[in-house]
């Protein structure tokens, strides 16, 4: 069994980073759920992998032209399996946290916009990354699933489909 072309799957796994991070937006905007440090996180990794996917798209390299384009069509799997794994790890840390007793949970932090301010770029990806009692509220669930599982499930699907392009042969 061949697999379709790279350039439709690319285009299928961006549009669905755009319908991930709509749904965010969402969830944000109408329905009134204000997104946690670690939230953030992920939303800046899916919007990577869904512009790595555009790159791909527009990009288009035929794997038989030339070394070159070989080389591309698996840094663009590369890319979405390295983005995937960095934003599972984020889901991860933020899932860790919501099974977690409420008292041995980390403070809460200031404002994202504060900590870009005021604190140190070291420092505050340092807190950003080590999450907050607000990571660990499940304000809504999918299927008995909170946000952050519902997107480690993401993460781990683009993250196949990232390894499936990545390994794929070169015909």
């Amino acid at each position: 069994m061949t697999l379709p072309a790279s350039r439709p799957l690319y285009l299928l796994a961006f549009i669905v980073c755009v319908l991930l991070l709509a749904a965010a937006y969402y969830m944000e905007l109408v329905m009134g759920l204000l997104p946690c440090p670690l939230c953030i996180v992920q939303r800046f990794a899916i919007l990577l992998i869904g512009l790595v996917c555009l790159a791909a798209v527009l990009h288009n390299p035929q794997p038989r032209a030339n070394r070159r384009r070989s080389l591309a069509t698996r840094f663009y799997g590369a890319g979405v399996v390295l983005l995937s794994i960095f934003g599972g790890a984020t889901a991860s840390r933020q899932i860790w946290l919501q099974h977690q007793p409420a008292d041995q949970l980390p403070s809460c932090l200031p404002s994202l916009d504060y900590m870009i301010d005021v604190l140190p770029v070291v420092e505050m990806l340092t807190l950003l990354f080590s999450g907050t009692a607000d990571c660990a509220k499940v304000t809504w669930t999918f299927l008995g699933l909170s946000i952050a599982e519902c997107t480690l499930l993401a993460f781990i699907a683009l993250g196949l489909f990232g390894l499936v392009q990545l390994l794929r042969r070169q015909d």
